[in-house]
């Protein structure tokens, strides 16, 4: 049975207050705040890693009762040195970005918040939230991705290819024959990290656009176009194949190990029930894990944020969280 989606995003809306955070190493954080400044602080994680944010992600929540807080991680988006420009790969970590997330939650004078992330963001807000509980009045996630071995072979070393088979083949095309069989992600490693420039942006742009082609139900050929971006691109698939090749910085099923550090925090978890990008088993093993958490399959969706039931479960979320601006 399919869901009916009513709720639609909120009407887009620009910062009053934007900015760089010097966080040390050389990396300038970029960051936004939009909506009331006097409304419930929430923090938006982007995924990848390596997205970064946009104006659309302002839209998930209510502007007349939150405090929008976006920021663009390491490497990445408006933060500076960027990837497509040499920065440094060795001092983006997840720790390092954890860090990062409470450099900024200091700067921009938020004593605690929600934290709303989705697919990497998702995994990177599950981190902070165990490692700094006492700074979360809650979590809204979705696309739930555990950054284990398993998830990250399925996706990359030919899983997802069973039901997108053609997109796969464009996916394998820059990798030399001889490693085909091999393990994809540091295949794509060596193309990534070529001294040719020409074979680096191929790369990336193969690398970008298989991830787009399969979030979403219904193909979107206008998401495969805007991930083909050269510097979006070189960006996006250099960071994520730096954090999947060392297996996100984390210990192997270290964030199911950790739920208990998330007992008292709410939580909603909103899967897609067709998102091959992040399969629904690691929502669910996440939800048994937190009963704090409420998890909602929706049946007529992928992995993209974007998907018409994913935004209106999101939006019922964050607007759940609401609490009254103060006076």
């Amino acid at each position: 049975m399919t869901d009916t989606h009513t709720r639609e995003l909120y009407p887009p809306i620009e910062p009053h207050d934007a900015g760089h955070i010097d966080v040390g190493e050389g990396q300038r954080i970029y960051w936004e705040i939009s909506g009331n400044p006097a409304g419930a602080p929430v923090v938006f994680v982007h995924g990848g890693p390596g997205g970064g944010t946009g104006p659309a992600q302002r839209r998930y929540f209510d502007p007349d009762k939150y405090r929008i807080v976006l920021f663009d991680q390491r490497g990445c988006g408006r933060s500076t040195p960027h990837i497509a420009d040499g920065a440094d790969l060795s001092v983006n970590t997840t720790d390092r970005l954890v860090a990062d997330i409470e450099k900024l939650r200091a700067h921009v004078g938020v004593d605690r918040w929600l934290v709303f992330g989705g697919s990497w963001g998702s995994t990177l807000s599950l981190v902070y939230a165990q490692a700094h509980r006492e700074r979360v009045t809650g979590l809204i996630l979705r696309g739930i991705f555990l950054l284990r071995r398993s998830e990250i072979d399925w996706y990359y070393n030919g899983g997802a290819g069973h039901i997108f088979p053609e997109q796969w083949d464009r996916f394998l095309a820059p990798v030399p024959e001889s490693e085909r069989a091999g393990d994809l992600v540091e295949a794509y490693h060596r193309l990534l990290r070529s001294d040719d420039r020409a074979v680096a942006t191929e790369a990336a742009i193969a690398w970008s656009s298989w991830e787009a082609a399969t979030s979403y139900l219904l193909p979107r050929p206008d998401q495969i176009e805007e991930n083909e971006d050269p510097r979006f691109a070189l960006a996006f698939a250099g960071i994520e194949n730096h954090y999947f090749r060392n297996n996100g910085f984390l210990e192997e099923n270290q964030l199911l190990a950790d739920a208990h550090l998330l007992a008292g925090i709410p939580g909603v978890i909103v899967q897609g029930r067709y998102d091959v990008v992040c399969p629904a088993t690691s929502a669910w093993e996440l939800h048994k894990a937190w009963p704090d958490a409420t998890l909602t399959i929706v049946d007529d969706a992928g992995h993209s944020a974007a998907e018409p039931g994913i935004i209106h479960h999101l939006v019922e979320a964050t607007d759940r969280f609401a609490s009254p601006p103060e006076s």
